[in-house]
């Protein structure tokens, strides 16, 4: 049943810095903005999906998906997913996927492997294999799922000022999943010019 799949989260509220500072979900990516590149992959994977950003959340109107701002603004991507469980839990659900707007090539089975992951262990995250070589593991710690029940820890972590995703996954245990990084890697994500130019590239490319 739909329910029973997690709520996608979208953690918009990166800082693009590296992008001198313009709103890096909104930027193009053949000629569509990205958040819809990562809405249109995680659609058809989750029960429905929201926007964690801080800001006006007005920019994202186009989308017609709730947008919810962190708690303590700031904190980071943590703080983001710790706004995602709660409003997941207000609505019911029992476990939420999250992903970052600039990783425009999710894999299309991604929450079914995260859920398989997790079946022995509540949550998981993802991983690229082969992209640094065979063999070779990139860990993807922020493209996870997180069932509601971890809320507690997170507001704990937050408030002691821990606030890196990948100790917060191991402390709740979690379990990893290996997606092929061949022939290119699904988690590759976007924070300069030169980025967005090779993600064009490997557009024309698929």
């Amino acid at each position: 049943p739909a329910m029973s799949l997690p709520l996608g989260v979208i953690l918009a509220g990166g800082q693009a810095r590296r992008m001198g500072g313009r709103d890096k979900p909104l930027l193009a990516l053949g000629g569509v903005p990205l958040l819809a590149h990562v809405a249109a992959r995680l659609a058809n994977q989750t029960a429905g999906l929201i926007i964690s950003a801080n800001g006006d959340p007005a920019r994202f109107a186009a989308y017609g998906l709730t947008v919810i701002a962190d708690a303590s603004p700031g904190q980071g991507p943590l703080a983001g997913v710790l706004a995602g469980l709660t409003r997941a839990e207000a609505l019911g659900h029992r476990s939420i996927v999250t992903a970052p707007a600039d990783t425009p090539f999710l894999p299309r089975d991604l929450v079914r492997g995260l859920r398989m992951a997790a079946y022995a262990h509540d949550s998981a995250f993802a991983y690229a294999e082969g992209r640094l070589g065979p063999g070779a593991y990139v860990p993807h710690p922020v493209c996870a799922l997180w069932p509601v029940t971890a809320r507690p820890m997170l507001e704990a972590a937050l408030a002691d000022g821990r606030r890196a995703v990948g100790p917060a996954l191991e402390a709740a245990g979690a379990a990893r999943i290996a997606f092929s990084a061949a022939p290119r890697d699904p988690f590759f994500n976007i924070n300069t010019p030169e980025d967005l130019a090779r993600a064009e590239d490997m557009l024309e490319r698929s």
